[in-house]
């Protein structure tokens, strides 16, 4: 092979690799890291404010159901990604805790008891004294749900898949 069809097939890879990666980041899904206290002990039950190593665990966050517009997929007890509704910029992990008709306890929301709209749903992290969650800004559009995570996939001590949970 010589310098010039070297570079050629490599351009060729690139021109290739890229965009299939994109899609498939895009339709399919990623790797995300969590950080923060918020989903503990489900994720994160190593990480402490006080320790400078902080130990964070890794979820795959499924995009499929969510870009289908798959809504209806999406049951209570399920660990989702979503656009913060205070910050576009700031993706959280959260815990769906009631979905559109769907009436609920609240821990802190100015209403003690909320009725979810259509088309929304009540979102709390597992570690109630340290989540930014429904009980901050209320019920979250169903559209600013982005994945969901299925499973942790780092570290290799605690793989495994994320089934919802009673709540």
């Amino acid at each position: 092979m010589t310098t010039t069809s070297g570079f050629k097939w490599a351009l060729k890879t690139f021109a290739f690799g890229i965009p299939v990666g994109v899609t498939f980041i895009d339709v399919f899904g990623y790797v995300a890291k969590v950080e923060g206290h918020s989903m503990q002990p489900l994720l994160n039950p190593d990480h402490h404010h006080y320790n400078s190593k902080r130990k964070c665990d890794y979820v795959f966050l499924y995009n499929w159901p969510i870009i289908t517009n798959s809504f209806d997929s999406i049951e209570k007890g399920e660990v989702i990604a979503l656009v913060s509704p205070r910050d576009p910029k700031q993706r959280l992990i959260k815990r769906v805790v009631g979905l559109g008709g769907d009436i609920v306890e609240t821990k802190g929301y100015f209403k003690k008891r909320i009725e979810i709209p259509p088309g929304h749903c009540w979102v709390e992290g597992d570690n109630h004294g340290h989540s930014l969650d429904s009980n901050v800004f209320g019920p979250v559009a169903l559209g600013l749900i982005k994945s969901k995570a299925t499973c942790i996939v780092w570290p290799p001590k605690r793989m495994g898949f994320l089934k919802p949970t009673e709540v």
